[in-house]
C-alpha cells in the first residue's frame, strides 16, 4: 500500500538560519506517526511546509489521498496547530461550525456533530461563550475538535499536548489511539517523547532541522545496542567485580537492594544474567533497552551535536 504522505529532502531557510535541512519521511495509511524533536527542532517549520503555509526551499512533497492528485486536499486533512487557529470573539459552537464550512461540510449537520464532540470532551456547557473566556486547555480541546469535524483522512497535530494537565493528556492519547482504530492516519508533532512513545507507531526524530532517526519504535530500539538492567539481590554483592567483568557496563542507580545498571557491550542475555549472577545472589532481573528519550539523546552526542534537554521537558 503507498505512503499517504511522502517528504523527500525538504529544506527551509529564514535568512542566514537553516530551520529544517534534508528531512525525508514517510506516513503509512492507518499509522500514528511521530515527528519527534525538542523546542525549536524545526518540527512546526516540517508540519506548515507539509500543510502548504510555507514552501519548501527544495524538496517535494507528495499526497495520496482521494481527489489530492498529489497535492493538498485540504478538506481530507485535518490540521491543530501549534498556535491556535480560533475566533478569540467568537463563540464556541460558532468557531466550530464556521471552520467546518470551510471544509465544505454542512452547517446543520456540523451543528450537532460538533455538540455532540463538546459534550464527550466535557464543554457542552460552554458551546455559547465566548472562546477568550475559556482556558487554554479548554481551547486546545476546543482547536482539537476543530481538525477532527470535517472527517478527515489524515490529521495532523502540531504539539496537541500544549497546554493539558496529565489527564487530560491521557484522555487525548485515547482520543488519538481511537482515531487510529477507526482507519484515520495521525502525524503528531512533539517534544515530550516520554509522552508519546507508547502512543506512536513509527518514529521521525530531528534535531536542529536535521533528521536523527527514523523508523519503526521497534526497529529504533532493536538496532540500539545500550540495554538497561533492572536487578535486585540479597546477600552478597561485588559490584566492581561484575563492573570489571563486563566492559561497557555502568552503574546508574543503587538504591537498598536494587542496582540500575546502563550497558553497551555484546554479550547475550543470558550470558549477562548468568554472568552478573557471580558477583551478586540475584532474586530479580529484567533487561529492557533504554525509554527513547535517551536513545534520541545519546544518538544526537554520537553524532557531534549537543543538545538541551531542558528542551524536552
Amino acid at each position: 500500500m503507498a505512503a499517504i504522505l511522502t517528504v523527500e529532502n525538504i529544506r527551509k531557510t529564514f535568512g542566514s538560519t537553516v530551520a529544517v535541512n534534508d528531512v525525508s519521511f514517510s506516513v503509512e495509511p492507518g499509522e500514528i506517526k511521530g515527528l519527534l524533536g525538542p523546542n525549536g527542532a524545526g518540527k512546526t517549520t516540517a508540519i506548515r511546509m507539509i500543510m502548504g503555509i510555507l514552501a519548501p526551499d527544495q524538496g517535494t512533497i507528495h499526497f495520496d489521498l482521494p481527489g489530492g492528485n498529489g497535492q493538498i486536499p485540504k478538506e481530507r486533512i485535518g490540521y491543530l496547530p501549534e498556535e491556535r487557529g480560533l475566533y478569540y470573539d467568537a463563540k464556541v459552537i460558532e468557531n466550530l461550525v464556521y471552520l467546518a464550512e470551510l471544509k465544505g461540510c454542512s452547517p446543520k449537520e456540523t451543528r450537532g456533530d460538533a455538540m455532540q464532540w463538546l459534550e464527550r470532551l466535557e464543554l457542552g456547557e460552554w458551546a455559547n461563550q465566548r472562546l477568550d473566556k475559556l482556558s487554554k486547555g479548554m481551547q486546545q480541546k476546543v482547536q482539537f475538535i476543530a481538525s477532527l469535524l470535517h472527517k478527515p483522512d489524515l490529521v495532523m497535530l502540531d504539539e496537541p499536548f500544549s497546554g493539558l494537565d496529565p489527564i487530560n493528556q491521557n484522555f487525548f492519547k485515547e482520543l488519538i489511539h481511537e482515531l487510529r482504530d477507526q482507519g484515520v492516519t495521525v502525524l503528531l508533532s512533539a517534544h515530550q517523547m516520554s509522552l508519546v512513545e507508547e502512543l506512536c507507531d513509527s518514529l521521525a526524530m530531528i534535531h536542529r532541522g536535521r533528521m536523527v532517526l527514523s523508523g519503526s519504535i521497534r526497529s529504533i530500539k532493536d538496532n540500539y545496542q545500550e540495554r538497561m538492567l533492572d536487578v535486585r539481590y540479597s546477600g552478597n554483592l561485588n559490584l566492581n567485580g561484575a563492573l570489571e567483568r563486563f566492559p561497557g557496563m555502568s552503574l546508574e542507580l543503587q538504591r537498598g537492594d536494587r542496582l540500575l545498571l546502563r550497558y553497551d557491550g555484546t554479550e547475550a542475555v543470558k550470558d549477562l544474567i548468568s554472568g552478573i549472577s557471580n558477583y551478586m545472589d540475584l532474586t530479580e532481573c529484567s533487561i529492557q533497552k533504554p525509554p527513547l528519550h535517551d536513545i534520541f539523546v545519546n544518538t544526537v552526542k554520537q553524532q557531534g551535536g549537543q543538545i538541551d534537554e531542558t528542551e524536552m521537558a
